[in-house]
């Protein structure tokens, strides 16, 4: 018996497998999966006992390990030696797994809504015994609240996934809430050395953005992008970030200014979001076209995409470029922007200190009051003076 698993995407493209959460199947995938089967062979697994996968691959007490190779056996079964890994909450475990004890397997990983120890084990143990003793309908139940924010939880596609809860099957579901309990690899992480991208969903309560940036703390080589309006299950709920995001992430460096503008607007979206996009896009005109095109493949497509730096590094090189600079309304921008790369505001707040050693306290004293706002650190009044010019901002 294998993992069922689905392929898609050119057979000679290079290999992405993309792993799936608890409690769901490899429809979690269904909004990113086609795009980025368009120049990936995108393959897609269901866990035991979910999906279509047989619940008797694995057995009371299961592991994480257990459940990785099981993915390697698919992979073998395709003949992939190497392959890119993105992977759901448990199925970013496995794939955090497989960089740690099969790294010559993996080329670049992306953990979406994961954690290196999913809480204490008491909790998984006993809902593995909950679910043994009476099926996985209380678990569905309360799924929505877990897995959605309020705004998304009676969509079909919310609704689609309860119904992949309820039908799991319960052996299989306590066995893999066994491998939780399990897991824990946290004195690992700086095992892995295949590149990384960590995605936090901001509003997930599951595995809260802390646990993304242990994550992100603890593996070399590896970058931080919180999602904001999305909970637990981000690519069901924020696919078109998700999709942007990991399209930056597992794209080659990009040739020509087709691919350097289509990796320019993945990145540029990451890092502003969707509505500062939009709205710049939107307000172009013939006079101004060719500089949003120029800084699009320019400084999105070919500096922000390059692997030497992680996205948190470039945002504290851009804050400081941009205090040097005197370029406020930028400033107030990349403050918002460097939160979504993952930077704290007391990280923020660093940076600007160091500024004032380097390029003097009167620019790091305007500095701090413009991040001091962008980050909403103000007083009502403030806000209602301020709120209308920052929403204005152009960027770079």
């Amino acid at each position: 018996m294998t993992l069922h698993f689905t392929a898609e995407g050119p057979s000679d493209a290079p290999a992405l497998i993309l792993g799936p959460s608890l409690g769901t199947s490899l429809a979690v995938w269904d909004g990113p999966a086609g795009a980025l089967a368009r120049h990936h062979r995108v393959v897609r697994w269901d866990l035991p006992g979910h999906g279509r996968s047989p619940a008797g691959l694995v057995s009371e007490g299961a592991t994480v390990a257990d459940l990785a190779d099981l993915v390697l056996a698919v992979a073998d079964r395709l003949d992939l030696t190497r392959f890119a890994y993105a992977g759901v909450s448990l199925g970013g475990a496995v794939g955090t797994h497989l960089a740690v004890h099969h790294p010559e397997r993996i080329s670049s990983l992306a953990l979406v809504c994961s954690s290196a120890r999913f809480g204490a084990p008491e909790g998984w143990r006993e809902r593995a015994e909950l679910v043994r003793a009476v099926g996985t309908a209380p678990l569905a139940e309360t799924a929505p609240a877990r897995w959605f924010t309020p705004a998304f939880v009676r969509t079909p596609a919310a609704d689609a996934l309860v119904a992949d809860q309820r039908a799991a099957d319960p052996a299989g579901y306590a066995a893999c809430c066994d491998a939780l309990a399990a897991f824990d690899l946290r004195a690992e992480l700086h095992r892995v050395t295949a590149p990384t991208l960590v995605l936090a969903g901001r509003e997930d309560t599951a595995t809260p953005p802390a646990h993304s940036r242990q994550l992100a703390d603890g593996i070399p080589r590896s970058g931080l992008v919180e999602i904001a309006r999305a909970a637990h299950l981000a690519p069901v709920e924020r696919p078109r970030a998700v999709l942007d995001a990991l399209r930056s992430h597992f794209t080659a460096e990009p040739h020509g200014d087709d691919e350097r503008r289509a990796a320019g607007i993945a990145v540029r979206r990451a890092v502003l979001g969707d509505a500062h996009v939009d709205r710049a896009v939107a307000d172009s005109s013939e006079f101004t076209a060719p500089f949003q095109d120029f800084i699009t493949r320019y400084a999105w497509g070919e500096i922000w995409t390059r692997p030497g730096l992680d996205r948190r590094t470039r945002s504290c090189i851009t804050l400081t470029a941009l205090v040097a600079g005197g370029h406020h309304e930028e400033l107030a921008l990349h403050v918002r922007a460097a939160v979504r790369n993952g930077l704290t505001p007391e990280e923020i707040a660093e940076v600007l200190l160091q500024t004032a050693v380097y390029c003097g306290v009167p620019a790091a004293n305007a500095a701090f009051a413009l991040a001091n706002r962008a980050l909403g650190r103000h007083s009502s009044s403030d806000r209602n003076d301020k709120n209308d010019r920052n929403d204005q901002e152009d960027d770079h």
